[in-house]
């Protein structure tokens, strides 16, 4: 009974005794925590009592909780700070939990336990609330889209592959995280830096210091662009770095692309399996929207106009280029450093935007402050609590009253042990019938200062923080019965829409004012940078969007193509992709997918197959919203109020197209995401 994960943690909020866990622990508290979860259920099955909502909802819900507190504690320390121990873990639980899980949704008894309960419910032999009733038909949907009718056979093909995919996921993501430390461009020359600021040059040489290397060492992020290629002058510089990021996974030992055709092999023998056309179908059928024709839909509906957009600041952008290289051709490796010095003619230099956004100001000032402003709720540190690394700092949050809501633990900088991106988690899920206040992370990837110097931000970093911190609202202010439905528990093209809608509270102009000071003097930003980082909001904007439209293009096509037409060895990859992209009449070599196929970690390693759509989808809600804030006061505590009760409040407890209507009067109005883009 020394591992603390095997019973409920002492410590406030519930929060992990992470200063006393070891891997050991993790990996002994899944071994019990599964067992136990096998036999609870067990005993939900073969209860001879009539079915009720008290000894068959309420009875699975409390079940498994040593794996829900282990679960939720390992994958956040495993994805904000890995190890080769904990790779190994993953790479023996995951299948491990596949198996799990298809032993819960594979159960007959269980699943006819289920029907007794609907089919009392519908004879009027008992009544069930709402909760009750949306939960009873999503657990009733699970088991069908989990093949609960497949003949016996079938389900055992059904569980090798879950746990095959599982498998493959854990060895994509390490492969690209791997790949992505090795893929840092070493520099030797003090001149090759040239662009980089005294702060971004001394970060460089503390990390070819850490790796053991002479120089100066440029990390990459996740994606395809790289901030740093807006600041570096040297065009060949440049050029490495890029290439450094687009051919990440292509080959040597971080080579990814026979687990991609490997893991879209086996999702569409999945999909075929439970009676859908491929796996596109099988995902959107379990989304909003429904059907992969509705995503195809809004897709080609967009891609002509923005891809008329993207054109026009590509020949901008040349026109720029010439006059330094008139007998150089512009190359996708220039794109990010011109539409810097676009901004920059604009008033909006990076460079003298980031003494203006030192990370700790931004966080309370900004970030805290308007959910304050919003809910409420009000932020105060916790140094007496250990988080999951040295990073991470606990923010007891508490309502208006004084009651404590729960807690969010912020992990903002990047590290070699850290996966790309950033990400919100729930430790603990909000749950009434369990008593349990709710623990949600935050955790980014922002460039980690050199001692003694502080954090400044690019507005990117800005815009990405107040993002995550929509999900976390999402999680802190869940209001539910049910802790499997709560906060973010809810369909993959929704969960982003209350994360984008948090973004416009960045563009605040009561809040810049105050969370926008001079780190050193302690001056606002001056009104005329501020005014003109407004108007050049939309700057960019068929770039940022090309980008993300490709990607979900390309996500598409993965998922939809036949296995017949799919690439026969790995070194048909890159022509698919390409061919893809032609196909969706989207090709334009300047500017590549925001993730191309061999580190597109969401799609390969996240929950984000055949649905990195949804955040297209989701937008098109967060525009609609955005329309409506600002006809109903702005940052205002009667704004906050209606979207916590109706939207945030319910999570996953009932139709979230229902709590859509409920807050909004209506269905989404697609007009306001088409001015925003400027195709209005």
């Amino acid at each position: 009974m020394s591992n603390p994960l095997m019973q409920p943690s002492t410590l406030d909020f519930q929060l992990p005794d992470y200063a006393a866990l070891t891997d050991d622990d993790f990996a002994r508290a899944l071994d019990a925590g599964m067992a136990q979860q096998m036999e609870e259920l067990d005993a939900v099955a073969t209860n001879m009592d009539a079915a009720t909502a008290e000894n068959t909802l309420q009875a699975w819900e409390r079940s498994g909780q040593i794996l829900s507190r282990a679960l939720n504690a390992f994958w956040v320390a495993k994805s904000a700070d890995t190890s080769p121990e904990r790779d190994a873990i993953v790479a023996e639980y995951s299948p491990r939990l596949a198996e799990h899980t298809d032993a819960i949704f594979l159960n007959n008894a269980l699943y006819e336990r289920l029907r007794q309960l609907q089919t009392r419910r519908d004879a009027g032999e008992i009544v069930l609330d709402t909760q009750d009733s949306h939960l009873l038909h999503e657990r009733l949907r699970e088991f069908r889209r989990s093949g609960i009718a497949l003949p016996e056979e079938n389900k055992a093909r059904l569980r090798r592959i879950n746990a095959e995919l599982a498998d493959l996921a854990t060895r994509f993501q390490q492969h690209i995280t791997e790949g992505r430390n090795a893929a840092s461009v070493l520099l030797t020359q003090e001149a090759e830096l040239a662009g980089l600021n005294s702060a971004e040059r001394e970060r460089a040489r503390s990390l070819a210091e850490d790796g053991g290397q002479d120089g100066w060492l440029l990390p990459l992020t996740n994606t395809t662009g790289q901030p740093v290629l807006a600041s570096l002058t040297n065009r060949d510089v440049r050029r490495t770095v890029y290439t450094a990021s687009i051919t990440r996974g292509l080959g040597g030992e971080h080579d990814t692309r026979q687990l991609v055709l490997d893991t879209v092999a086996l999702r569409q023998e999945r999909a075929h399996l439970l009676g859908f056309e491929h796996h596109a179908a099988y995902v959107a059928d379990d989304g909003c929207a429904r059907t992969t024709e509705n995503v195809t839909a809004m897709l080609r509906r967009l891609s002509p106009g923005v891809l008329e957009i993207v054109q026009r600041e590509a020949e901008a952008l040349q026109a720029r280029f010439v006059l330094d290289h008139p007998d150089d051709t512009f190359e996708p490796w220039d794109w990010e450093f011109y539409a810097a010095r676009a901004a920059a003619e604009n008033a909006v230099d990076a460079d003298e935007l980031k003494p203006y956004l030192e990370f700790e100001r931004v966080l309370t000032r900004g970030v805290f402050a308007a959910a304050t402003r919003l809910y409420g709720i009000t932020f105060h540190e916790r140094p007496d609590m250990v988080g999951y690394t040295a990073d991470a700092r606990v923010f007891e949050v508490k309502e208006e009253t004084g009651d404590v809501l729960g807690a969010v633990i912020i992990d903002p900088f990047t590290r070699p042990t850290k996966q790309g991106g950033a990400w919100m988690t729930s430790i603990v899920e909000q749950s009434h019938l369990l008593d349990d206040k709710p623990v949600v992370t935050n955790t980014c990837n922002f460039t980690k200062p050199a001692p003694g110097a502080p954090s400044l931000l690019t507005w990117d970093n800005v815009i990405t923080l107040f993002h995550e911190f929509g999900h976390d609202l999402h999680g802190l202010l869940s209001d539910v019965r049910y802790p499997s439905r709560s906060g973010t528990a809810v369909p993959q093209d929704f969960v982003e829409y209350p994360s984008q809608v948090n973004e416009i509270w960045a563009w605040d102009p009561t809040l810049i004012e105050d969370y926008a000071v001079h780190h050193l003097t302690g001056e606002p930003m001056p009104t005329s940078l501020r005014e003109a980082l407004v108007t050049t909001r939309t700057e960019g904007i068929g770039y940022d969007t090309y980008e993300k439209l490709a990607a979900m293009m390309l996500d598409q096509s993965w998922h939809t193509t036949p296995a017949s037409q799919l690439p026969a060895s790995p070194g048909d990859v890159e022509s698919f992709e390409a061919a893809a992209l032609k196909s969706w009449d989207v090709s334009f070599p300047l500017v590549q997918p925001r993730y191309r196929t061999t580190y597109f970690a969401h799609i390969f390693a996240g929950g984000y197959s055949a649905s990195y759509y949804s955040y297209l989808w989701s937008e098109v809600m967060d525009a609609d919203t955005v329309a409506w804030i600002r006809d109903n006061g702005g940052l205002t505590r009667d704004v906050g109020d209606q979207f916590r009760r109706r939207l945030l409040g319910p999570g996953g407890s009932q139709p979230v197209m229902e709590s859509y209507e409920q807050f909004r009067g209506s269905l989404p109005d697609e007009t306001h995401l088409l001015a925003r883009i400027g195709l209005g």
